[in-house]
């Protein structure tokens, strides 16, 4: 079913996020220029695309990672808590495969180069709607060629890394809550983003998974 504009109704819904005017303006002429492909706001910072993702849920999050303000890698594990089944595509200048390891790892589906961004961000964007991951070619060579000296599994951000390792660790969710100064939902959100990424149910299995990614001491 289609809407009169010949927009799916089934559209992929999109919050924009990036601190200049005119590129926002054209990422949204292009987005929107697909049928299948909607963004619903625009945000200049972090702090304001988090309040259109906790808004608008949308499918996908296009978040520039260099704005004034809070650092979108540090927002964006709070944005998915608040909105779990959205998916972030990182948009950045960025070709640091370090950068490029460091958002995989907060939680971003896809990392696409702005200089390519009119051949790869509309692939990235349907990509990521479905769960899959997407990285610039030239980059994903280089990323798997440079050392990872801290490597995590199932791409897991820097806190829910800590968050396993406590676990592992044998610590309960007050536990965990108190250490890491945040309320024990959030920490219970974190716990099942987790399992979810690494595909298991049990503590025993969490614990496995920190033993073999060299997160606690045998």
């Amino acid at each position: 079913m289609s809407l009169a504009d010949g927009r799916s109704r089934e559209a992929i819904t999109i919050v924009l996020a990036d601190d200049h005017a005119v590129v926002r303006s054209g990422l949204s002429m292009l987005l929107n220029a697909e049928p299948d492909l909607e963004v619903v706001a625009e945000a200049g910072d972090a702090d304001e695309a988090g309040r259109y993702v906790r808004g608008h849920k949308p499918n996908v999050l296009v978040l520039d990672l260099n704005m004034p303000g809070k650092p979108s890698l540090e927002a964006m594990p709070e944005m998915l808590d608040a909105s779990p089944d959205t998916r972030v595509v990182v948009l950045t200048m960025q070709n640091d495969p370090a950068f490029a390891r460091e958002a995989m790892r907060a939680g971003a589906h896809a990392y696409v180069l702005k200089e390519a961004a009119d051949d790869e961000l509309v692939q990235a964007v349907r990509l990521a709607s479905k769960g899959e991951t997407y990285m610039h070619p030239s980059l994903g060579a280089k990323l798997a060629a440079a050392p990872d000296e801290k490597k995590a599994p199932g791409n897991l951000s820097e806190r829910e890394i800590e968050v396993l390792r406590l676990i592992a660790l044998g610590h309960t969710n007050g536990e965990i809550a108190q250490q890491l100064f945040l309320s024990v939902r959030t920490v219970e959100s974190h716990r099942a983003h987790i399992q979810q990424k690494l595909g298991v149910t049990s503590r025993a299995e969490l614990v496995r998974h920190a033993l073999d990614a060299g997160l606690v001491d045998t």
